[in-house]
């Protein structure tokens, strides 16, 4: 066991040394030129903050390089992300280096804290496929959160718009209305609202900012939303109705759903029932009996 530690040891040194000659090259060959042609430079509090968020990105950079990935993959992950709300540039990066780094930490995790003298190299190679998916599975998590509250609160959203659609705004001035007033019960869903209004703004056709929006959110009762306005528009129907009838039928079906998880309830109790409570039932009512059956055999055969 000593010398699996000391190798371990030496390996990981070797890959941390290696690692920092990748990314800090740059660095190490800027101080070999200023050791060279020495032009010495007073250094303020911005340069040293410029300089050390510039390092930074250049980590995360080339953590990011260290996975092979396809032009294809990285699509599907932008789109992920966007759909769990992250917008900004530096996602993707910070997604791919997350994949890097968590399974470099619970290696480390699982040689402090001694768990890898029980398990061995098994313990190493699941702390490597763990902080692997993990960012995965939480960026699948993130969006099915932001997807459920985009769902719940689309009625009330929708109330709201045809409330001002019935006081004499247009629909693009009641979505931007809504998504103003509503941002703070609503932020998820007024953020893809504010987005439907600046393409709109930028140009964009009505019908296509609202097919983008149902494509970011990948939520269906988005997509029906989606398909009524575009055939409202068409066929020249009133709008408010419409928005009316999909608010209603939404919330019938939150009832139905509710109602359906309630009748699901009473199967989902069986197996708690039959591997919990039944067998505790047994041993209390016929413990006593059984003992008394062994006591009466054990006098009889005396």
């Amino acid at each position: 066991m000593g010398i699996a530690t000391i190798t371990f040891i030496v390996v990981f040194a070797m890959i941390v040394s290696g690692g920092m000659l990748l990314f800090y090259r740059e660095e190490i060959l800027r101080r070999i030129s200023e050791a060279i042609n020495p032009n010495p430079k007073p250094k303020t509090l911005l340069s040293t903050i410029q300089e050390t968020g510039l390092s930074i990105g250049g980590v995360v950079g080339h953590f990011e390089n260290v996975l092979p990935r396809s032009h294809a993959e990285v699509s599907v992950v932008l789109q992920r992300l966007q759909r769990a709300g992250f917008r900004d540039e530096s996602a993707d990066r910070i997604f791919y280096g997350s994949k890097v780094l968590t399974p470099i930490v619970l290696v480390i995790l699982v040689f402090a804290s001694g768990l890898g003298a029980y398990g061995g190299i098994f313990m190493y190679v699941i702390a490597l496929g763990v902080g692997f998916l993990a960012p995965d599975f939480w960026l699948g998590r993130r969006i099915s959160n932001r997807q459920g509250k985009i769902r719940r609160g689309l009625p009330d959203v929708l109330d709201l718009l045809v409330i001002c659609i019935e006081a004499g705004l247009s629909l693009d001035q009641g979505t931007a209305r809504t998504s103003v007033e509503l941002k703070a019960a609503q932020p998820e869903l007024c953020d893809e609202l504010g987005i439907v209004v600046l393409e709109q703004r930028a140009g964009r056709p009505r019908g296509e900012a609202w097919k983008h929006m149902a494509d970011r959110t990948a939520v269906d009762c988005v997509k029906n939303l989606v398909a009524m306005l575009i055939q409202a528009d068409q066929f020249g129907t009133s709008i408010a109705k419409t928005l009316r009838v999909h608010s209603d039928t939404l919330r019938t079906q939150r009832v139905q759903a509710v109602e359906e998880a309630a009748a699901k309830t009473t199967i989902k109790l069986i197996f708690p029932l039959v591997l919990f409570i039944f067998p505790s039932l047994f041993v209390v009512t016929m413990g006593p009996a059984f003992i008394s059956i062994m006591e009466s055999f054990a006098g009889l055969s005396h």
